[in-house]
């Protein structure tokens, strides 16, 4: 990756580089087959993230958080990406949602989870509510102080059983210049709950481990300690929070086509047919060259979306474009690898087959290519009145 670093930025990348080679590469193969992370290696990465001080390392250090910048934090998403989402994710980083979370709930929710004595889950699609928010049926009708939840979640990510999850549902509807919208309140609503049943969901071919889970709500009922942030606010809040998580989409694809390219070029390099090394005919060496010039521009991307977030400017266009940009490249370059492994790139002794099949969700988690050219589409418009 081409940028100017400090001694500071090179001492974490070398730290973050070393952990993942060390602590994750040697279980990939493993957690591929079983379909799930062995809890004494998912609990050894975890401590060893609190040992480095890597664990909640996104979080501020006033609430026990390794503090680290936007910046900082790309780098390390970048490192991550080289590594299965199953095995990285044990080295958590809290959603940044609960700094939302007041007093009472940071001593609840916010302090064990920087701690690693709790886990959450982002509870916001729905079976017929993907993409389309406002979609959604999950609600929440106030009785006297409290609320009561109904509705369901899938395809809701997390490494093993959560303790609590954030929660959003409509609990009301307001008036605007485009019609009535439902408003979103999110919830954090603790597993155990009466009428909240958590389990395991479908499984997925893309890093396979990295489960997924379901979630229904039946009459569950929630104390007005139980919203996080304000009634009706809830969007908001998941917007913060899907911003830059489409920016450390960006940033992990970025890591993974490195990897992904290094074997490849090594391959082409060592690989021999008609008495050459197969990277020296075009067929396979402009792959290499079309691979090495989309991953020098989406890096350049996610710096730029970062300095942008640094000073305030991102919007939601430029988290778009990052998106749609960086995971579409990793496919790009997964595929290409297959093809200049031929066969081999197929069978399950190496690990191509295993970064592309975990690169294809790139493109599906965090907002569909459709939906972020969506977006993009409507920033370009809008201002024209369309």
């Amino acid at each position: 990756m081409n940028m100017e670093t400090s001694h500071e930025t090179d001492l974490l990348i070398s730290t973050v580089h070393h952990f993942v080679k060390t602590e994750m590469y040697p279980h990939e193969d493993e957690v591929d087959r079983l379909g799930y992370v062995p809890e004494e290696i998912g609990l050894s990465i975890q401590a060893k993230a609190h040992e480095l001080g890597l664990y909640a390392c996104n979080l501020p250090a006033e609430v026990g958080g390794g503090g680290l910048d936007i910046a900082q934090m790309s780098l390390i998403e970048r490192e991550y990406g080289k590594t299965s989402h199953a095995l990285q994710s044990w080295a958590a980083r809290p959603t940044e949602l609960l700094m939302a979370c007041d007093v009472e709930q940071r001593e609840k929710y916010l302090f064990p989870a920087v701690r690693g004595e709790k886990r959450e889950l982002f509870a916001l699609t729905e079976p017929n509510a993907g993409s389309d928010v406002m979609g959604m049926k999950t609600n929440a009708q106030q009785d006297g102080d409290d609320w009561i939840l109904n509705g369901s979640k899938h395809f809701i990510s997390g490494p093993c059983m959560p303790d609590f999850a954030i929660v959003f549902a409509a609990t009301g509807m307001n008036e605007t210049s485009r019609g009535p919208r439902k408003r979103v309140t999110a919830f954090l609503v603790d597993v155990g709950a009466k009428g909240f049943d958590c389990r395991e969901g479908t499984k997925c071919v893309s890093y396979r481990g990295y489960k997924t889970f379901e979630l229904h709500f039946d009459n569950v009922r929630l104390g007005a300690c139980q919203v996080l942030g304000e009634e009706g606010k809830g969007l908001e809040l998941s917007d913060k929070w899907l911003g830059m998580g489409r920016i450390w989409v960006g940033a992990t694809c970025c890591g993974k086509a490195e990897r992904i390219l290094e074997m490849a070029t090594e391959w082409a390099a060592s690989r021999k047919q008609f008495g050459k090394p197969i990277g020296t005919f075009q067929a396979t060496g402009f792959r290499l060259a079309d691979g090495a010039i989309q991953l020098r521009a989406a890096n350049l991307m996610v710096q730029d979306a970062v300095e942008r977030a640094k000073k305030g400017i991102m919007n939601d266009s430029d988290a778009a474009m990052i998106k749609v940009f960086c995971s579409e490249m990793l496919g790009k370059i997964a595929d290409d690898a297959v093809q200049i492994y031929g066969g081999m790139g197929l069978m399950e002794e190496l690990p191509i087959q295993r970064f592309w099949r975990d690169s294809r969700l790139e493109r599906i988690w965090d907002g569909t290519s459709e939906i972020q050219r969506h977006i993009i589409t409507r920033s370009i418009l809008r201002p024209l009145g369309a």
